[in-house]
C-alpha cells in the first residue's frame, strides 16, 4: 500500500529531528507554520522553529528520538488534520507517548507543508495547560 505523502512528510521530519538535520526539517514547514513548544510557547515561521528545534536537540543532550506508533490522516481538500501517536524518547528521559496532532496544507505546486504542529495533542487542554 502507497503511503499518503504527509506520512512520507512525517517521517521525514522524525529522521531530520533524530539526525539534527535543521535544513531538511524545516523545508516540512510553511512559511507562517506554528509549533507548539510547550504548553502556552508557540514558535511562529520556520526562523523561530528551527531555534526551536536547536535548542530541544540541546535541551534533549542530542539524544532526542522521535517516531510514529501510529496516524489518520483526514484530508479536505487542501487542508488535511493529522492525529498521531508519536513516541519521544531521549537519554535523559523515559520514553514518552503523546497523541499529537498537525494540520497540513497542499501548496500551490501540490507539495503538503505543516501549518500546524501540536506534539501535545490534545494534552494542551488538560487543567493547568489552559
Amino acid at each position: 500500500m502507497t503511503k499518503h505523502p504527509i506520512e512520507l512528510a512525517i517521517e521525514k521530519a522524525d529522521t531530520a529531528i533524530v539526525q539534527e538535520d535543521f535544513d531538511t526539517l524545516i523545508d516540512i514547514y510553511a512559511d507562517d507554520a506554528v509549533l507548539v513548544v510547550k504548553p502556552s510557547m508557540n514558535a511562529i515561521g520556520k526562523i523561530q522553529i528551527r531555534k526551536a528545534f536547536e535548542a530541544i536537540a540541546a535541551h534533549f543532550n542530542h539524544t532526542l528520538h522521535v517516531e510514529q506508533a501510529g496516524m489518520k490522516i483526514l484530508e479536505a481538500g487542501d487542508t488535511a488534520l493529522v492525529i498521531a501517536k508519536t513516541i519521544v524518547t531521549a537519554s535523559n528521559m523515559p520514553a514518552i507517548e503523546r497523541s499529537a496532532t498537525y494540520v497540513f496544507r497542499k501548496s500551490p505546486n501540490d507539495i503538503w507543508l505543516c501549518q500546524i504542529d501540536n506534539s501535545y495533542g490534545h494534552e494542551l487542554l488538560l487543567p493547568g495547560n489552559v
